[in-house]
């Protein structure tokens, strides 16, 4: 049993400490090293590795007693398309300084929509972050020079047509070197069509029904998204493990479900825990879970999403006992946070920096677009292995995690009670959408 300070237990009721002492330490451990084990190969979305992880979030969902609320049992399935390139009768080259360089499909990324056949045409490589203009655009072959290339095919979400950004990649060192001379360069290069098929990805939700029989058609959220990046093509290391991103967030949401349900009666509100798909590649998973409402939008009164609560080693310094949570002034749900993290001993404060900037850029926006009061907690937002293939699990600070937790399922418990639900800022004008979002939603 871990034991909070003792000036703090003083205010703790029964029912908050039954649930932090089903919150461990050890437990976390062992969920994460599985979760960023090396067996998921990065949990791409689609890959082997998100669906074993699928499997074993469910199963923990399984034993803590949620009941299963997707289509699919556990499962809240959606289909994909994955694009590939079609390598039958590739052949690339590129005449430059008076060589001639012969380029592999290993060192090229080329999702074209309709054959290509260009023979001697002029290319232009610039570099990964620079701008073509508009007419070098129009009149040439633009390529992107990048150290490595992307691992998996690209994905496309076939309800609103959205698909991660695909560009014309080369990563051959050599005659990327020679080009940002400014050298006079022409292409060769034959290469079919793209193919598509489809694939089923799956959200994970598992569902603590409320114990009142008014409340428990209300609903609160707990998510993380459970997918990382995959793999890189080449390097001793070729695994992105995402321990911290989001495999924290994940595991966390599933240690704090087993939390909740040990209580004996269970809170008054249901709460769903959800695990998403595809963040990574745009907020796939979450925007389908909007589309596609497991529980009523407008019965849900609050979503509180996780990422990166692992690591206390950001690049801004040493997070210790801290956590911020994005739009902290746009609704009184930051407040309920910074509360329940007064009782846990962890500081929940606004980060003037990354605050307003990341509310957007992870899972929580599709439910505040809806206009439930829905925000993300980090606790660092930039850490030095962030997408990087040494996020592993050894680097989490797990008592400092589960402190995190601790706060988690504090504010789970005031807003799966009877207590009023917290309300958009309507004097914050950075909040106005997301209230005019809600009086819609409840007109």
């Amino acid at each position: 049993m871990r034991f909070l300070v003792l000036f703090l237990a003083a205010n703790l009721t029964p029912e908050m400490q039954v649930v932090l002492d089903h919150i461990s330490v050890a437990s976390l451990r062992g969920h994460l090293s599985f979760i960023a084990s090396d067996l998921l190969e990065g949990r791409a979305t689609p890959s082997p590795g998100l669906d074993l992880a699928a499997e074993y979030i469910a199963s923990q969902f399984r034993r803590a007693g949620l009941e299963p609320e997707g289509d699919d049992g556990y499962f809240q399935t959606a289909t994909l398309m994955l694009r590939e390139p079609n390598w039958e009768g590739f052949h690339m080259s590129v005449t430059a300084g008076g060589k001639t360089f012969r380029v592999d499909r290993s060192e090229v990324y080329l999702l074209p929509d309709s054959p290509l056949n260009l023979d001697n045409a002029p290319m232009l490589v610039v570099e990964s972050n620079a701008r073509p203009t508009p007419d070098q655009a129009r009149d040439t072959m633009v390529f992107r020079s990048v150290r490595e290339l992307p691992a998996g095919p690209q994905v496309r979400d076939p309800e609103n047509n959205f698909r991660d950004v695909s560009r014309n990649l080369i990563a051959k060192p050599e005659l990327t070197e020679l080009l940002k001379t400014g050298i006079e360069a022409r292409v060769t290069l034959h290469m079919a069509a793209s193919v598509e098929r489809p694939v089923k990805v799956r959200n994970v939700a598992g569902l603590l029904r409320g114990s009142d029989p008014v409340l428990r058609d209300t609903y609160v959220l707990l998510t993380a998204h459970y997918d990382h990046v995959g793999t890189r093509a080449s390097g001793e290391d070729r695994i992105y493990n995402g321990a911290n991103d989001d495999g924290s967030g994940t595991v966390s949401v599933v240690e704090i479900a087993g939390a909740l349900a040990a209580l004996d009666p269970r809170p008054k509100r249901s709460v769903l825990f959800v695990t998403f798909f595809g963040e990574e590649r745009g907020l796939l998973g979450s925007r389908y879970y909007g589309r596609h409402p497991i529980v009523p939008i407008a019965k849900t009164i609050a979503g509180l999403n996780l990422e990166q609560v692992g690591r206390t080693d950001a690049s801004n310094g040493a997070q210790i006992g801290t956590a911020s949570v994005t739009g902290f002034d746009f609704s009184e749900l930051p407040a309920v946070v910074a509360d329940a993290g007064r009782l846990a001993g962890v500081k929940v404060y606004k980060d003037e920096q990354g605050s307003d900037t990341f509310f957007s850029r992870s899972d929580n926006q599709p439910l505040a677009d809806a206009g439930v009061p829905a925000h993300t907690l980090c606790v660092a937002f930039d850490f030095p292995d962030y997408h990087g293939v040494g996020d592993h699990w050894e680097k989490i600070d797990y008592a400092n995690m589960a402190k995190i937790d601790d706060t988690v399922a504090l504010a789970l418990l005031h807003l799966a009670s009877d207590a009023p639900p917290p309300k958009w800022n309507e004097s914050n004008p950075a909040a106005k959408r997301y209230v005019d979002a809600a009086e819609k939603l409840h007109r």
